[in-house]
């Protein structure tokens, strides 16, 4: 089984943006959302290294976060919700290229 190391990684910078949010500005709705989302990346890539066209948690959690923290940037023009949207947007299109991969014949 390999690992989809690229999915945890993402899921603890979910993560880490929620607790960042939290000890900036004691916003504890940024920390429940981003452990939540984060929580969600993270089984979505435990799911991927299962199988790897499992993609559909990670899908829906990276496609939530890109289209809230999208938003969240373009009204604040703030750094973490950039960096949280545009790393969801990269997912995402990571996951849809996945999804179109087509399978090798043996």
């Amino acid at each position: 089984m390999e690992y989809d190391w690229l999915g945890f990684g993402y899921a603890a910078l979910v993560a880490a943006g929620g607790v960042v949010g939290y000890a900036k500005a004691g916003s504890v709705p940024s920390l429940a959302a981003g452990l939540l989302f984060g929580g969600l990346a993270g089984l979505g890539a435990y799911q991927q290294s299962k199988d790897p066209k499992n993609v559909w948690l990670s899908l829906v959690a990276s496609g939530t976060l890109s289209a809230v923290m999208g938003m969240r940037f373009y009204n604040s023009r703030k750094a973490m919700p950039g960096i949280i949207a545009g790393a969801s947007l990269l997912m995402v299109g990571r996951l849809g290229l996945q999804i179109m991969e087509k399978p090798l014949q043996p």
